[in-house]
């Protein structure tokens, strides 16, 4: 491989790791360099910041949800004709799940299995001298993760700059830049996270302005000169995510159906499917032609009345389901009950495909890895088989009808969760999102 990569991480959540990542690609892109984003974890709205940034898909790199050769494989498709990679961590540097090192999830265990140096956005608001304190333990914690720069972000004046880059001196790690506390690095924000790139209209232009501002106060050579070439063993990986549920898979996607992972799309189309997109909220149905549609997750929560009023892909919807397969991932699973109670307590009709009533007005946050264990044959696969996934999401379902279950499922850790989901015909649906087959 030609590329050269780093991690962009942080010490938690919050800390504009997401509209850094985005500058900084759109700032090297300026000086004519291919740069390429991926992310750390299963989070969908984040790279689709990167790939509005660079003009070019940003693939997920799970270490707990993708097997070994999977993950190398992504990885080097990710940088594939690239001169830099820059991939974004997900909450802490070192936060995940329990288990083994190197497959816990964590923005680390990418570090330490690709050998890519990390470089740390810290805000450093309400603190001066401590700053070395923390980056001090970073640079500590871990001897195979190499936390190689760190870029302020949120200062408040130079003396502020000044107090922290004096204490972080003895440290030897380099400070790449100090960002002033700039409307320009703020995004606006829904209860899963960003508000979706495709429903930012000037994302472009916000992307520009945070470049402009970054490409002032970051030693952009310096962060370049850092950059590693990965270590990849599994460089021509053919291991596919997930089987296809047909060979012509209609496919929704707009505003309330956006939420599926990239490498699942490649690997569909790389084991000779075509996706027929279709849009739901404009009132089409899925093209008859195809021979399974799938319904990602997304916000439907968010457009309940759109889609109770939108009859033909109702009607299309339900003429499809009854003789070939469907499937729904969580927003999808919601419209595929048969209703959905949106925030106000108003009850929308939905497909009636599956037996269950979902509710926005009930919330509970479900937030998760997870292991899915099929009960029957369905669009994801043969009854028995294994899928690592997860959950995200704050609807509740109030009606649980009377359908057969999707599967049965375990969190991180092997805790049963009991069954999942609903299964009927040739339709199935759960608050699953699959990541990769076990």
């Amino acid at each position: 491989m030609t590329v050269r990569g780093l991690i962009l991480s942080a010490i938690r959540s919050g800390e504009g790791k997401t509209i850094v990542t985005a500058a900084l690609i759109a700032a090297l892109r300026r000086r004519g360099l291919i740069v390429a984003g991926a992310k750390n974890g299963p989070d969908y709205i984040d790279p689709s910041f990167h790939a509005v940034a660079s003009g070019r898909a940003s693939f997920n790199l799970d270490s707990w949800a993708m097997p070994p050769a999977l993950l190398d494989g992504l990885a080097a498709r990710a940088g594939d004709g690239a001169d830099l990679l820059m991939i974004e961590g997900a909450l802490g540097l070192f936060d995940g799940v329990g288990g083994p090192a190197g497959a816990r999830g964590a923005t680390a265990d990418l570090a330490a299995r690709f050998r890519l140096p990390v470089v740390i956005i810290l805000d450093v608001s309400g603190q001066s001298q401590t700053v070395a304190a923390i980056l001090r333990g970073l640079m500590l914690h871990d001897a195979d993760v190499r936390v190689a720069g760190v870029i302020l972000n949120r200062v408040g004046s130079e003396r502020h700059r000044a107090l922290i880059a004096e204490a972080v001196a003895p440290l030897g790690l380099p400070i790449l830049g100090s960002l002033p506390r700039d409307a320009a690095f703020a995004l606006p924000e829904r209860h899963l996270g960003l508000v979706q790139a495709g429903e930012q209209g000037d994302l472009a232009r916000r992307i520009g302005a945070a470049a402009d501002c970054l490409a002032r106060h970051v030693d952009l050579d310096a962060l370049v000169a850092l950059a590693r070439p990965p270590q990849i063993a599994a460089l021509h990986s053919a291991m596919p995510a997930l089987p296809p549920p047909g060979m012509r898979i209609a496919l929704a996607s707009d505003d309330a159906f956006s939420f599926i992972y990239p490498h699942v799309l490649e690997g569909w189309r790389r084991q000779g499917a075509t996706i027929v997109p279709f849009s739901p909220l404009a009132d089409e149905a899925p093209e008859p032609a195809c021979d399974a549609c799938w319904l990602p997750g997304g916000y439907p929560e968010l457009h309940a009345g759109r889609l109770a009023g939108a009859t033909s892909f109702l009607a299309g919807l339900r003429h499809f389901g009854a003789t070939r397969r469907v499937h729904g991932e969580c927003g999808g699973h919601m419209v595929l009950g048969r209703a959905l109670i949106d925030a106000s307590g108003t009850r929308h009709e939905m497909a009636g495909l599956l037996d269950h009533v979902t509710s926005f007005a009930t919330r509970r946050l479900h937030l998760g890895y997870r292991t899915a264990t099929l009960s029957a044959d369905c669009a994801l696969g043969a009854a028995g088989a294994q899928i690592a996934g997860h959950e995200f999401h704050y609807s509740t379902i109030v009606e649980a009808g009377q359908d057969a279950p999707f599967a049965t499922i375990e969190d991180a850790r092997g805790v049963a969760l009991g069954a999942a989901g609903g299964q009927r015909g040739s339709v199935s649906g759960s608050w699953f999102h699959a990541i990769a087959p076990l």
